[in-house]
């Protein structure tokens, strides 16, 4: 059953950026790098760069990242949650792909708390990102 948000608030629809905002791609290369070798972790923030914007569901993009929702209270997504009432664009989320048959999640590289924040308003609204698909450097 899809969130309902409280009728007696006025609803404002995320506005979003076509494309990611210059900040954004190292902040996804502090947090890749906790996962990655560097090499690995140039060689994906560099695809982020030249991808695709693609359009996701909010929902799909928490489910698939095995992630939970951060709560309204959470400072950073009440931030991000300002700028929606402020008609504020957000910046799209960048994403490494997961794969199902190996039991990877999607890894969310930068933008967890914009997905957070738009899901509390509507978990069906769709988010521009950029996804790339990680694979293993061979030295």
């Amino acid at each position: 059953m899809a969130k309902k948000k409280d009728k007696t608030e006025k609803k404002h629809d995320p506005r979003w950026k076509h494309d990611p905002d210059d900040h954004d791609y190292p902040a996804a290369k502090d947090y890749l790098a906790l996962l990655f070798e560097e090499k690995e972790v140039d060689t994906l923030v560099s695809k982020m760069k030249l991808a695709p914007t693609e359009y996701k569901h909010a929902k799909d993009v928490l489910r698939a990242s095995a992630l939970p929702e951060l709560p309204g209270s959470n400072r950073h997504v009440a931030s991000d949650l300002a700028k929606v009432r402020d008609n504020v664009e957000l910046s799209p989320i960048l994403l490494v792909r997961g794969d199902a048959m190996t039991g990877v999640a999607l890894v969310i590289a930068d933008g967890y708390h914009r997905i957070c924040a738009v899901y509390e308003i509507d978990e069906n609204v769709e988010v521009p990102c950029r996804i790339v698909s990680f694979s293993r450097i061979r030295r």
